[in-house]
């Protein structure tokens, strides 16, 4: 799964929270193209041929392990080099495997999210572990400016963010800590 850009300018000199500026190649969000949908927060997942795969970012100076598989080039300033390695019998990947095993091994292809108890801390609150399907969770009354955006992310403190899905297949993202230094609960 490659980076999602954002919606709003960072200010990375400073408080690094966003500021009333889109980026580049956002402007179709605001324009009221495309679909909302809520960003949940766990990790990042990948179902192809009815293998489960996990996101693994080869940082810069990081050597992929085996059957890594670039989503990507990787970031010339950052580094990262996110891309996919198939889930397996070790230890670290067990809450995957129950997810995957609670799912009957049975999703369609595509991207999802793993959530649960273990996961990121827990911030939605889960009884037990799950993937969900990225792009599924619609948000209907979702707002597309600045102001907007950050009212109706303050008032929800459960949410991680948005991300915007175009037609033509092109994301936008917009997280609730990009507005607040202590973004959640």
């Amino acid at each position: 799964m490659q980076k999602i850009q954002s919606l709003f300018q960072r200010n990375y000199d400073t408080d690094r929270l966003v500021r009333d500026e889109l980026v580049p190649g956002a402007e179709w969000v605001r324009a009221g193209e495309g679909v909302a949908t809520r960003k949940w927060d766990g990790t990042s997942c990948l179902v192809r041929g009815k293998q489960l795969f996990k996101r693994y970012d080869a940082k810069k100076g990081r050597t992929p392990p085996p059957g890594f598989e670039a989503a990507q080039e990787p970031d010339p300033v950052t580094g990262h080099h996110p891309g996919w390695i198939p889930v397996d019998d070790s230890p670290g990947d067990a809450y995957h495997r129950e997810a995957w095993a609670r799912a009957g091994a049975a999703l369609p292809d595509g991207t999802y999210e793993l959530i649960g108890p273990k996961v990121q801390g827990n911030p939605d609150g889960v009884a037990e572990h799950q993937l969900i399907r990225h792009g599924e969770s619609l948000l209907e009354d979702t707002p597309r400016d600045f102001g907007g955006l950050k009212t109706y992310l303050e008032a929800r403190p459960e949410m991680e963010g948005i991300v915007w899905h175009h037609p033509d297949g092109r994301m936008v993202k917009i997280k609730r800590k990009d507005f607040f230094k202590t973004a959640r609960r």
